[in-house]
């Protein structure tokens, strides 16, 4: 991705969702069909960390590190237990093997230099840990709201199967994930109501929509291994760090 492309997709996130985080609610875990995964997961995981996380974090805000991008969601993790700093996925701000488990929602689609970014999330974490990570799926599928909300790709399964590869992580577990919507005129409704009302359709988003999602999401259907990925828009895989990694 060229420079000016790079930049281009850094200020639409920091825009987006600094607007996004200071008119938004911080909601609990326990609200997201994550939580069975996640909780499954904590006693083994002493040490962990989420990554882009803004106000929606899955994992336990209190004793969890966290890195984001957006100061106004970092000041709320903070105030509520959470162990957050200001950083991107590209360069977090930890040693190597410092965690046991991380996690990484609807984040890697949002950055300019994703192979850099894999590099980092299996850099800190430890041999045997848990990487448990989300990505929107098929190129083809791309949509305004793609463009407006700062993704810099969707992720073709052939291209998806080679990062995984290439970072030695093996997918334990899989699942079709996401609340969005994929219709796209309703995409194009909503990306022109966010465009010509911001502040109405956040609040519409944050008292409507959102609780609406909660009460009409899923349970999380994982399966062992990795799902076919032709028919899924968006996957969550839960994937164990080999034991030791070769040097990149």
């Amino acid at each position: 991705m060229p420079p000016e492309k790079s930049a281009d997709v850094a200020t639409r996130n920091r825009v987006f969702y600094d607007d996004l985080w200071a008119r938004t609610y911080l909601t609990r875990p326990e609200s997201f069909n994550t939580w069975p995964l996640v909780s499954g997961l904590l006693p083994q995981a002493a040490e962990r960390l989420e990554v882009g996380p803004g106000l929606r974090p899955r994992l336990p805000i209190a004793g969890t590190h966290f890195v984001d991008l957006s100061p106004p969601a970092v000041a709320r993790l903070n105030q509520r237990g959470g162990l957050a700093r200001s950083g991107e996925i590209s360069a977090l701000p930890f040693g190597d093997a410092a965690f046991d488990l991380v996690l990484a929602c609807d984040v890697l689609e949002h950055t300019a230099d994703d192979r850099r970014a894999f590099r980092e999330l299996t850099r800190v974490l430890r041999p045997g840990g848990v990487l448990v990570f989300s990505v929107p799926l098929h190129p083809a599928q791309w949509t305004v709201f793609d463009d407006h909300v700062g993704h810099a790709r969707r992720y073709a399964p052939v291209e998806l199967r080679e990062l995984l590869a290439a970072h030695e992580l093996h997918v334990e577990r899989s699942a079709s994930f996401g609340m969005q919507a994929n219709n796209p005129r309703l995409l194009r409704f909503t990306v022109r109501g966010l465009t010509r009302f911001p502040h109405a359709a956040i609040r519409g988003y944050n008292w409507f929509f959102l609780p609406l999602g909660f009460l009409l999401q899923k349970r999380l259907g994982l399966v062992d291994g990795l799902i076919d990925l032709e028919e899924v828009h968006e996957v969550l895989l839960v994937c164990r760090r080999q034991a030791q990694l070769r040097p990149s």
